[in-house]
């Protein structure tokens, strides 16, 4: 386990365990949000879908993890370093983080998702 990651368990003071680890070391590297079959096939350990999710939830309730439904009905995880907006293809379902200021909204946002075509499929 890297020095970042103990830090972070450390910072929002949980417990250690190697299931938690795994979630976060492939959140940590992954460039976009990932579903739980994503983040499933990337994990150094094995687990269950029941303790994926209530770890995923403690995640949550701390504010390490955000998550949102795309149109494929599944759940999309990342870590929570920035509120950003996200871009969803409508037709290959391809998930993109974007750089959106939004700062000037009064209030907590916590989900910003757009929809449409992207480059690859409107050619």
């Amino acid at each position: 386990m890297s020095e970042q990651l103990q830090n972070v368990f450390q910072e929002y003071d949980i417990k250690f365990t190697t299931a938690r680890a795994s979630i976060l070391e492939v959140l940590k590297v992954a460039n976009s949000p990932l579903s739980y079959e994503q983040i499933k096939e990337k994990m150094s350990v094995t687990m269950d879908k029941a303790t994926f999710y209530r770890n995923i939830a403690k995640f949550e309730e701390l504010g390490m993890v955000h998550k949102f439904e795309s149109d494929d009905r599944k759940w999309y995880f990342e870590l929570s370093s920035t509120t950003h907006a996200h871009f969803i293809c409508e037709q290959c379902h391809k998930i993109t983080c974007m750089n959106v200021d939004i700062g000037n909204v009064e209030g907590e946002v916590t989900s910003i998702v757009l929809k449409g075509t992207c480059k690859a499929c409107h050619s």
